[in-house]
């Protein structure tokens, strides 16, 4: 069992910048596999971006590739997003997921909801213009 504590979200200008956090608490080998997802209101939760954390691949939304970075830190248990640039349509409840393995490949699977067992409760993030 883990539990995933997200931080950083707020309220942001169009083309601000925003780090988020996720802090594990609990069986750590339960985030081998570790992604961010995010979810506006009317819409399905998506993937943001996804990490396998023993080997730090990173994948990506092409919504947000090359504005948004995920990254760890291994030694405090904790996943980061951070988000630059940032768009109205970026406004959302962002999630952190976890889960100690992947179903098939995880450059495949990494965005779907059924890799991952785990989530925290999330936080908001809102851009206005």
């Amino acid at each position: 069992q883990v539990q995933l504590v997200e931080s950083g979200g707020g309220s942001v200008q169009a083309g601000g910048s925003l780090r988020l956090s996720c802090a594990a608490f609990g069986d750590i080998y339960s985030t081998n596999y570790m992604a961010w997802f995010r979810q506006a209101p009317g819409k399905e939760r998506e993937g943001v971006a996804g990490i396998y954390t023993g080997g730090a691949n990173a994948h990506y939304a092409d919504s947000v590739k090359g504005r948004f970075t995920i990254s760890q830190d291994n030694a405090k248990n904790t996943l980061y997003l951070q988000m630059n640039s940032l768009k109205l349509e970026d406004t959302a409840m962002y999630y952190c997921a976890a889960n100690p393995i992947t179903t098939g490949p995880f450059y495949s699977s990494w965005s779907h909801n059924w890799q991952y067992n785990y989530w925290g409760q999330g936080t908001q993030v809102t851009v206005s213009s």
